[in-house]
């Protein structure tokens, strides 16, 4: 059997090396959340297991009265954690909004996002965000209004690094035009089950931009496990199928198939349990061979 060469457990975003997995802060904040104390063991066993990119933003609470839960979440889970969280990458977001009711609303206004930087900045106890990302474009704001509002943010100090999330191609291709070196990466949904987006992930790849899959374990949520209620056996995918034979978890598996589509991916699945970011974290460890990525695509 032809091995693929070993993933790199590394990778870059701009000019900051980071994990090969990193760890999708939001469900630590909205509905469903674990405590503060669990949550707090969940960033910390993410950073024990070599994760240094954290992905965050300030719509990322569940409240109407609570905005930027997760980013100060972030703030004392580092503090806590001491020196060793130094080389941690933090990557907000802005631009979006979250009313208090399960609805996500978009604002793309240039003064919004100036004020929500300012405001991420001071909640994270940072001069300059690592990684500042417009959360998605707003339709009833120019694209290129929303995106020179960031590249101000980063002439001023603000921010260090620029991205984009949730946009296609014309729109990357256009904010590298306004925003130069400065932009390095893209965040939008791909996963095995939605690929819908590969075309950004394979410019990302052109380009030279860092692409971060959100909701990377799409398409593997299905049980292969019998019922135990009515002894109906589990659905099973190709994943379930390669996870049992190689000792590994489906999830591992599905992180390990993003790290094999380019250098440029740089999956960030979400955890609530310590053991769910250990067990995401491996993946970057998990070499998968050219005969197993086939079956995969089948």
């Amino acid at each position: 059997m032809t091995t693929v060469q070993a993933t790199p457990a590394t990778r870059t975003i701009g000019d900051v090396t980071v994990g090969a997995v990193g760890l999708g802060a939001m469900p630590l904040s909205v509905e469903g959340r674990p405590d503060e104390q669990q949550a707090i063991a969940t960033i910390h066993a993410a950073l024990d297991a070599g994760v240094t990119l954290i992905d965050t933003a300030d719509s990322y609470h569940w409240h109407a009265d609570e905005v930027g839960h997760n980013e100060r979440l972030i703030a004392r889970a580092l503090a806590a954690y001491g020196s060793g969280a130094d080389g941690v990458l933090v990557a907000s977001k802005g631009g979006r909004g979250r009313p208090g009711d399960g609805s996500w609303t978009v604002d793309g206004d240039p003064r919004h996002l100036r004020q929500a930087a300012q405001a991420s900045a001071a909640r994270l106890g940072v001069e300059a965000i690592g990684l500042y990302q417009l959360h998605k474009p707003d339709p009833a704001v120019p694209f290129t209004d929303s995106v020179g509002a960031l590249r101000e943010l980063a002439d001023a100090g603000t921010i260090r690094l620029v991205g984009l999330s949730n946009v296609d191609c014309a729109q990357i291709r256009t904010a590298q035009e306004i925003l130069g070196p400065r932009l390095v990466s893209v965040q939008n949904r791909f996963s095995p089950a939605h690929q819908a987006t590969r075309d950004t992930l394979d410019l990302c790849t052109e380009l030279g931009l860092t692409f971060l899959p959100w909701s990377p374990l799409g398409g593997i949520s299905r049980s292969a496990v019998d019922d135990p209620a009515t002894g109906t056996p589990g659905s099973d995918t190709p994943f379930h199928t390669l996870a049992r034979a190689r000792g590994v978890s489906p999830q591992q598996v599905c992180l390990a198939w993003h790290l094999a589509q380019t250098p440029a991916a740089l999956p960030i699945p979400g955890a609530r349990r310590p053991a769910s970011i250990r067990d995401s974290a491996a993946a970057a460890g998990l070499a998968l061979s050219a005969a197993e990525l086939a079956t995969l695509r089948q």
